[in-house]
């Protein structure tokens, strides 16, 4: 089996779309069919069921798919890390940022650069919902997350990030009247909220309740920022956010109000134990020395 068909066969059973891999893999239709069709008398049976509505893998097309992955991706590495040592770099650091202003941050970048070019830094925005899922499936290798993380198999760094809280609202909602608002104010509104994170994490950014014991309403589940951004232009919530955001995203129909009485947010480095290693510790070390970027200081 050549290593292009390996990769149709591996994209058909992730989109389980003709159309849908052959675009995303720049080649025709046809292509596609071609290739799965090869496999297939290779094989000697299918590997997927097709119908005018549906495509799904056979169970011998799950059994081909959980064999080739690892060889193909252990391949695709191996091309990676060939490509990188040709340039002189010897590893890749992977960090993912859960807050949005990875430019306020850069004299972490900087620093780590200069002082290790034979190390590659990506900077890569991470999902708030199954936040460290990443970590664990090795998509990244550093996650700058909220505080506090309480999981057994991470680790917290150093923090690199404090702010101060806005809350985001419809630029003609009740509450622009006021220039500030108090977590108290909070309870009198939906607010949204992200699946598939631990409650804990989700309750250290949005509190269950006020200090006074009144129920905040978050069950307004969102997947992402933009989801949220537009349910609070449409009225139907307010959202928390790190005071960063009123300056990313600056949009002429939403409002942020300082929130005066609401503790500061901490980000931190955060890792997977078993896979620390020296570029994780070079980057920790980095953060303890310049010290944490007061954001409410912009």
């Amino acid at each position: 089996m050549e290593l292009r068909d390996i990769e149709i066969f591996l994209t058909l059973a992730e989109e389980l779309h003709f159309a849908r891999t052959a675009a995303r893999l720049h080649v025709t239709p046809a292509r596609v069919t071609q290739a799965i069709k090869k496999q297939e008398r290779q094989v000697g049976a299918p590997l997927f069921d097709r119908s005018t509505r549906r495509v799904r893998l056979t169970p011998l097309g799950r059994q081909l798919r959980d064999d080739l992955w690892p060889i193909y991706t252990g391949l695709q590495d191996g091309m990676r890390r060939a490509r990188l040592a040709a340039q002189g770099i010897t590893g890749v650091l992977r960090v993912g940022m859960i807050p949005y202003n990875a430019y306020d941050l850069q004299r972490y970048w900087e620093t780590f650069r200069s002082h290790h070019p034979q190390w590659k830094l990506q900077i890569r925005m991470a999902p708030h919902v199954d936040p460290f899922a990443g970590l664990r499936r090795g998509d990244i290798d550093v996650l700058v997350a909220w505080l506090p993380v309480e999981e057994a198999d991470l680790t917290v760094g150093p923090a690199l990030l404090i702010e101060t809280r806005v809350l985001a609202v419809a630029a003609d909602h009740e509450l622009t009247r006021h220039t500030a608002v108090s977590v108290e104010m909070l309870a009198d509104f939906r607010h949204s909220d992200a699946p598939s994170r631990p409650d804990y994490w989700g309750e250290s950014y949005c509190p269950p309740q006020t200090p006074a014991g009144h129920r905040i309403d978050r069950s307004l589940v969102m997947n992402t920022a933009e989801e949220i951004l537009s349910a609070v232009t449409a009225g139907e919530a307010v959202t928390l956010f790190p005071q960063h955001v009123s300056r990313y995203w600056s949009r002429p129909d939403v409002t942020y109000l300082p929130v005066l009485d609401m503790n500061v947010l901490a980000f931190a480095l955060v890792w997977q134990t078993e896979a620390e290693n020296d570029m994780i510790r070079a980057l920790s070390q980095i953060v303890r020395d310049l010290g944490p970027f007061d954001g409410a200081a912009l």
